[in-house]
């Protein structure tokens, strides 16, 4: 019986050290930071979501481009993984049209251009040599250009952006390269437009004043915009709006009503302790005076 009780207990001192010693292999593997860490950056274009995500190598003493990255050979755009772009609209990529989607971003350097070209295959990483060019949706070639001051590590970034437009701007070292991205936001505005004021018989103050500051920023008929404004302004006048009635006016070069506007706009920003709103307002007040003479 003492046998039996000293073999049991000798089996389970064994059972236990075994799973002492086994326990760090079910622990997690040990995390350290990435030499290349991934980073994602994003832009709405016009109304077009732009999503990049890439890996970022550092030069760490080398020389980039003509070395590290030779030219003249397809490079995965970053490290790791390939360098993904994201759109969640069609839009227009140095003139060529790009389907809604996810695409991997391959460039091939240069001295004096870059060949960028955007294809189906989000996954090839480092293995660009068995590269499917019939899974392209664009290629195109871009200039590079000389950065004022060293980039050390691989760096993008949207840049130059207008409300329809913005450049895809790729720094490394010494050396830049962009390209421009469009949105096709003229028919997406125009249809909401249509929809919510034109076709509504009881637009909303902010839609009708959302169309008339479109209608001026992109010179659109001014004599229309002047009526939304009026309307949006007609029972609640806000001191934005009635600013944006006294531009619309001064753009029609009615400089009186200009005028007229900027005041109301003046004194409801002094009454909101708007400060921004009471100079701009004031600024437009000397400006219609001077050119219309009054």
């Amino acid at each position: 019986m003492l046998l039996k009780n000293r073999t049991t207990l000798l089996a389970g001192t064994a059972l236990a050290g075994a799973i002492l010693f086994s326990a760090p292999a079910a622990q997690a593997q040990l995390s350290t930071p990435a030499a290349s860490p991934k980073s994602t950056v994003q832009q709405r274009v016009g109304l077009t979501d732009v999503t990049i995500t890439y890996s970022r190598p550092s030069a760490k003493g080398r020389t980039v481009f003509g070395t590290l990255v030779p030219f003249g050979r397809r490079w995965r755009t970053g490290a790791n993984q390939t360098t993904t772009i994201k759109f969640s609209d069609e839009v227009t990529v140095e003139g060529k049209k790009v389907p809604a989607g996810e695409y991997g971003i391959y460039t091939i350097p240069n001295k004096t251009e870059w060949l960028v070209v955007l294809n189906k295959d989000t996954k090839r990483g480092a293995d660009v040599e068995n590269f499917k060019d019939d899974q392209d949706v664009a290629r195109f070639s871009i200039k590079p250009y000389k950065v004022p001051s060293k980039v050390e590590t691989f760096t993008i970034n949207f840049t130059d952006i207008t409300p329809a437009t913005a450049n895809v701007d790729m720094q490394w070292e010494l050396t830049g390269a962009k390209f421009k991205v469009t949105s096709d936001v003229e028919p997406k505005v125009m249809a909401q437009i249509d929809e919510k004021v034109v076709k509504n018989a009881n637009p909303s103050a902010n839609d009708l004043a959302a169309a008339a500051v479109y209608y001026f920023d992109n010179n659109k008929d001014q004599k229309q915009a002047l009526e939304w404004i009026q309307k949006a302004n007609a029972n609640d006048p806000k001191f934005w709006n009635v600013h944006t009635e006294a531009k619309i006016r001064m753009k029609m070069k009615d400089y009186k009503g200009a005028v007229t506007s900027a005041e109301q706009s003046r004194k409801l920003a002094l009454d909101a302790k708007n400060a921004d709103y009471v100079k701009m307002n004031e600024d437009l007040i000397v400006e219609a005076k001077k050119v219309g003479k009054l």
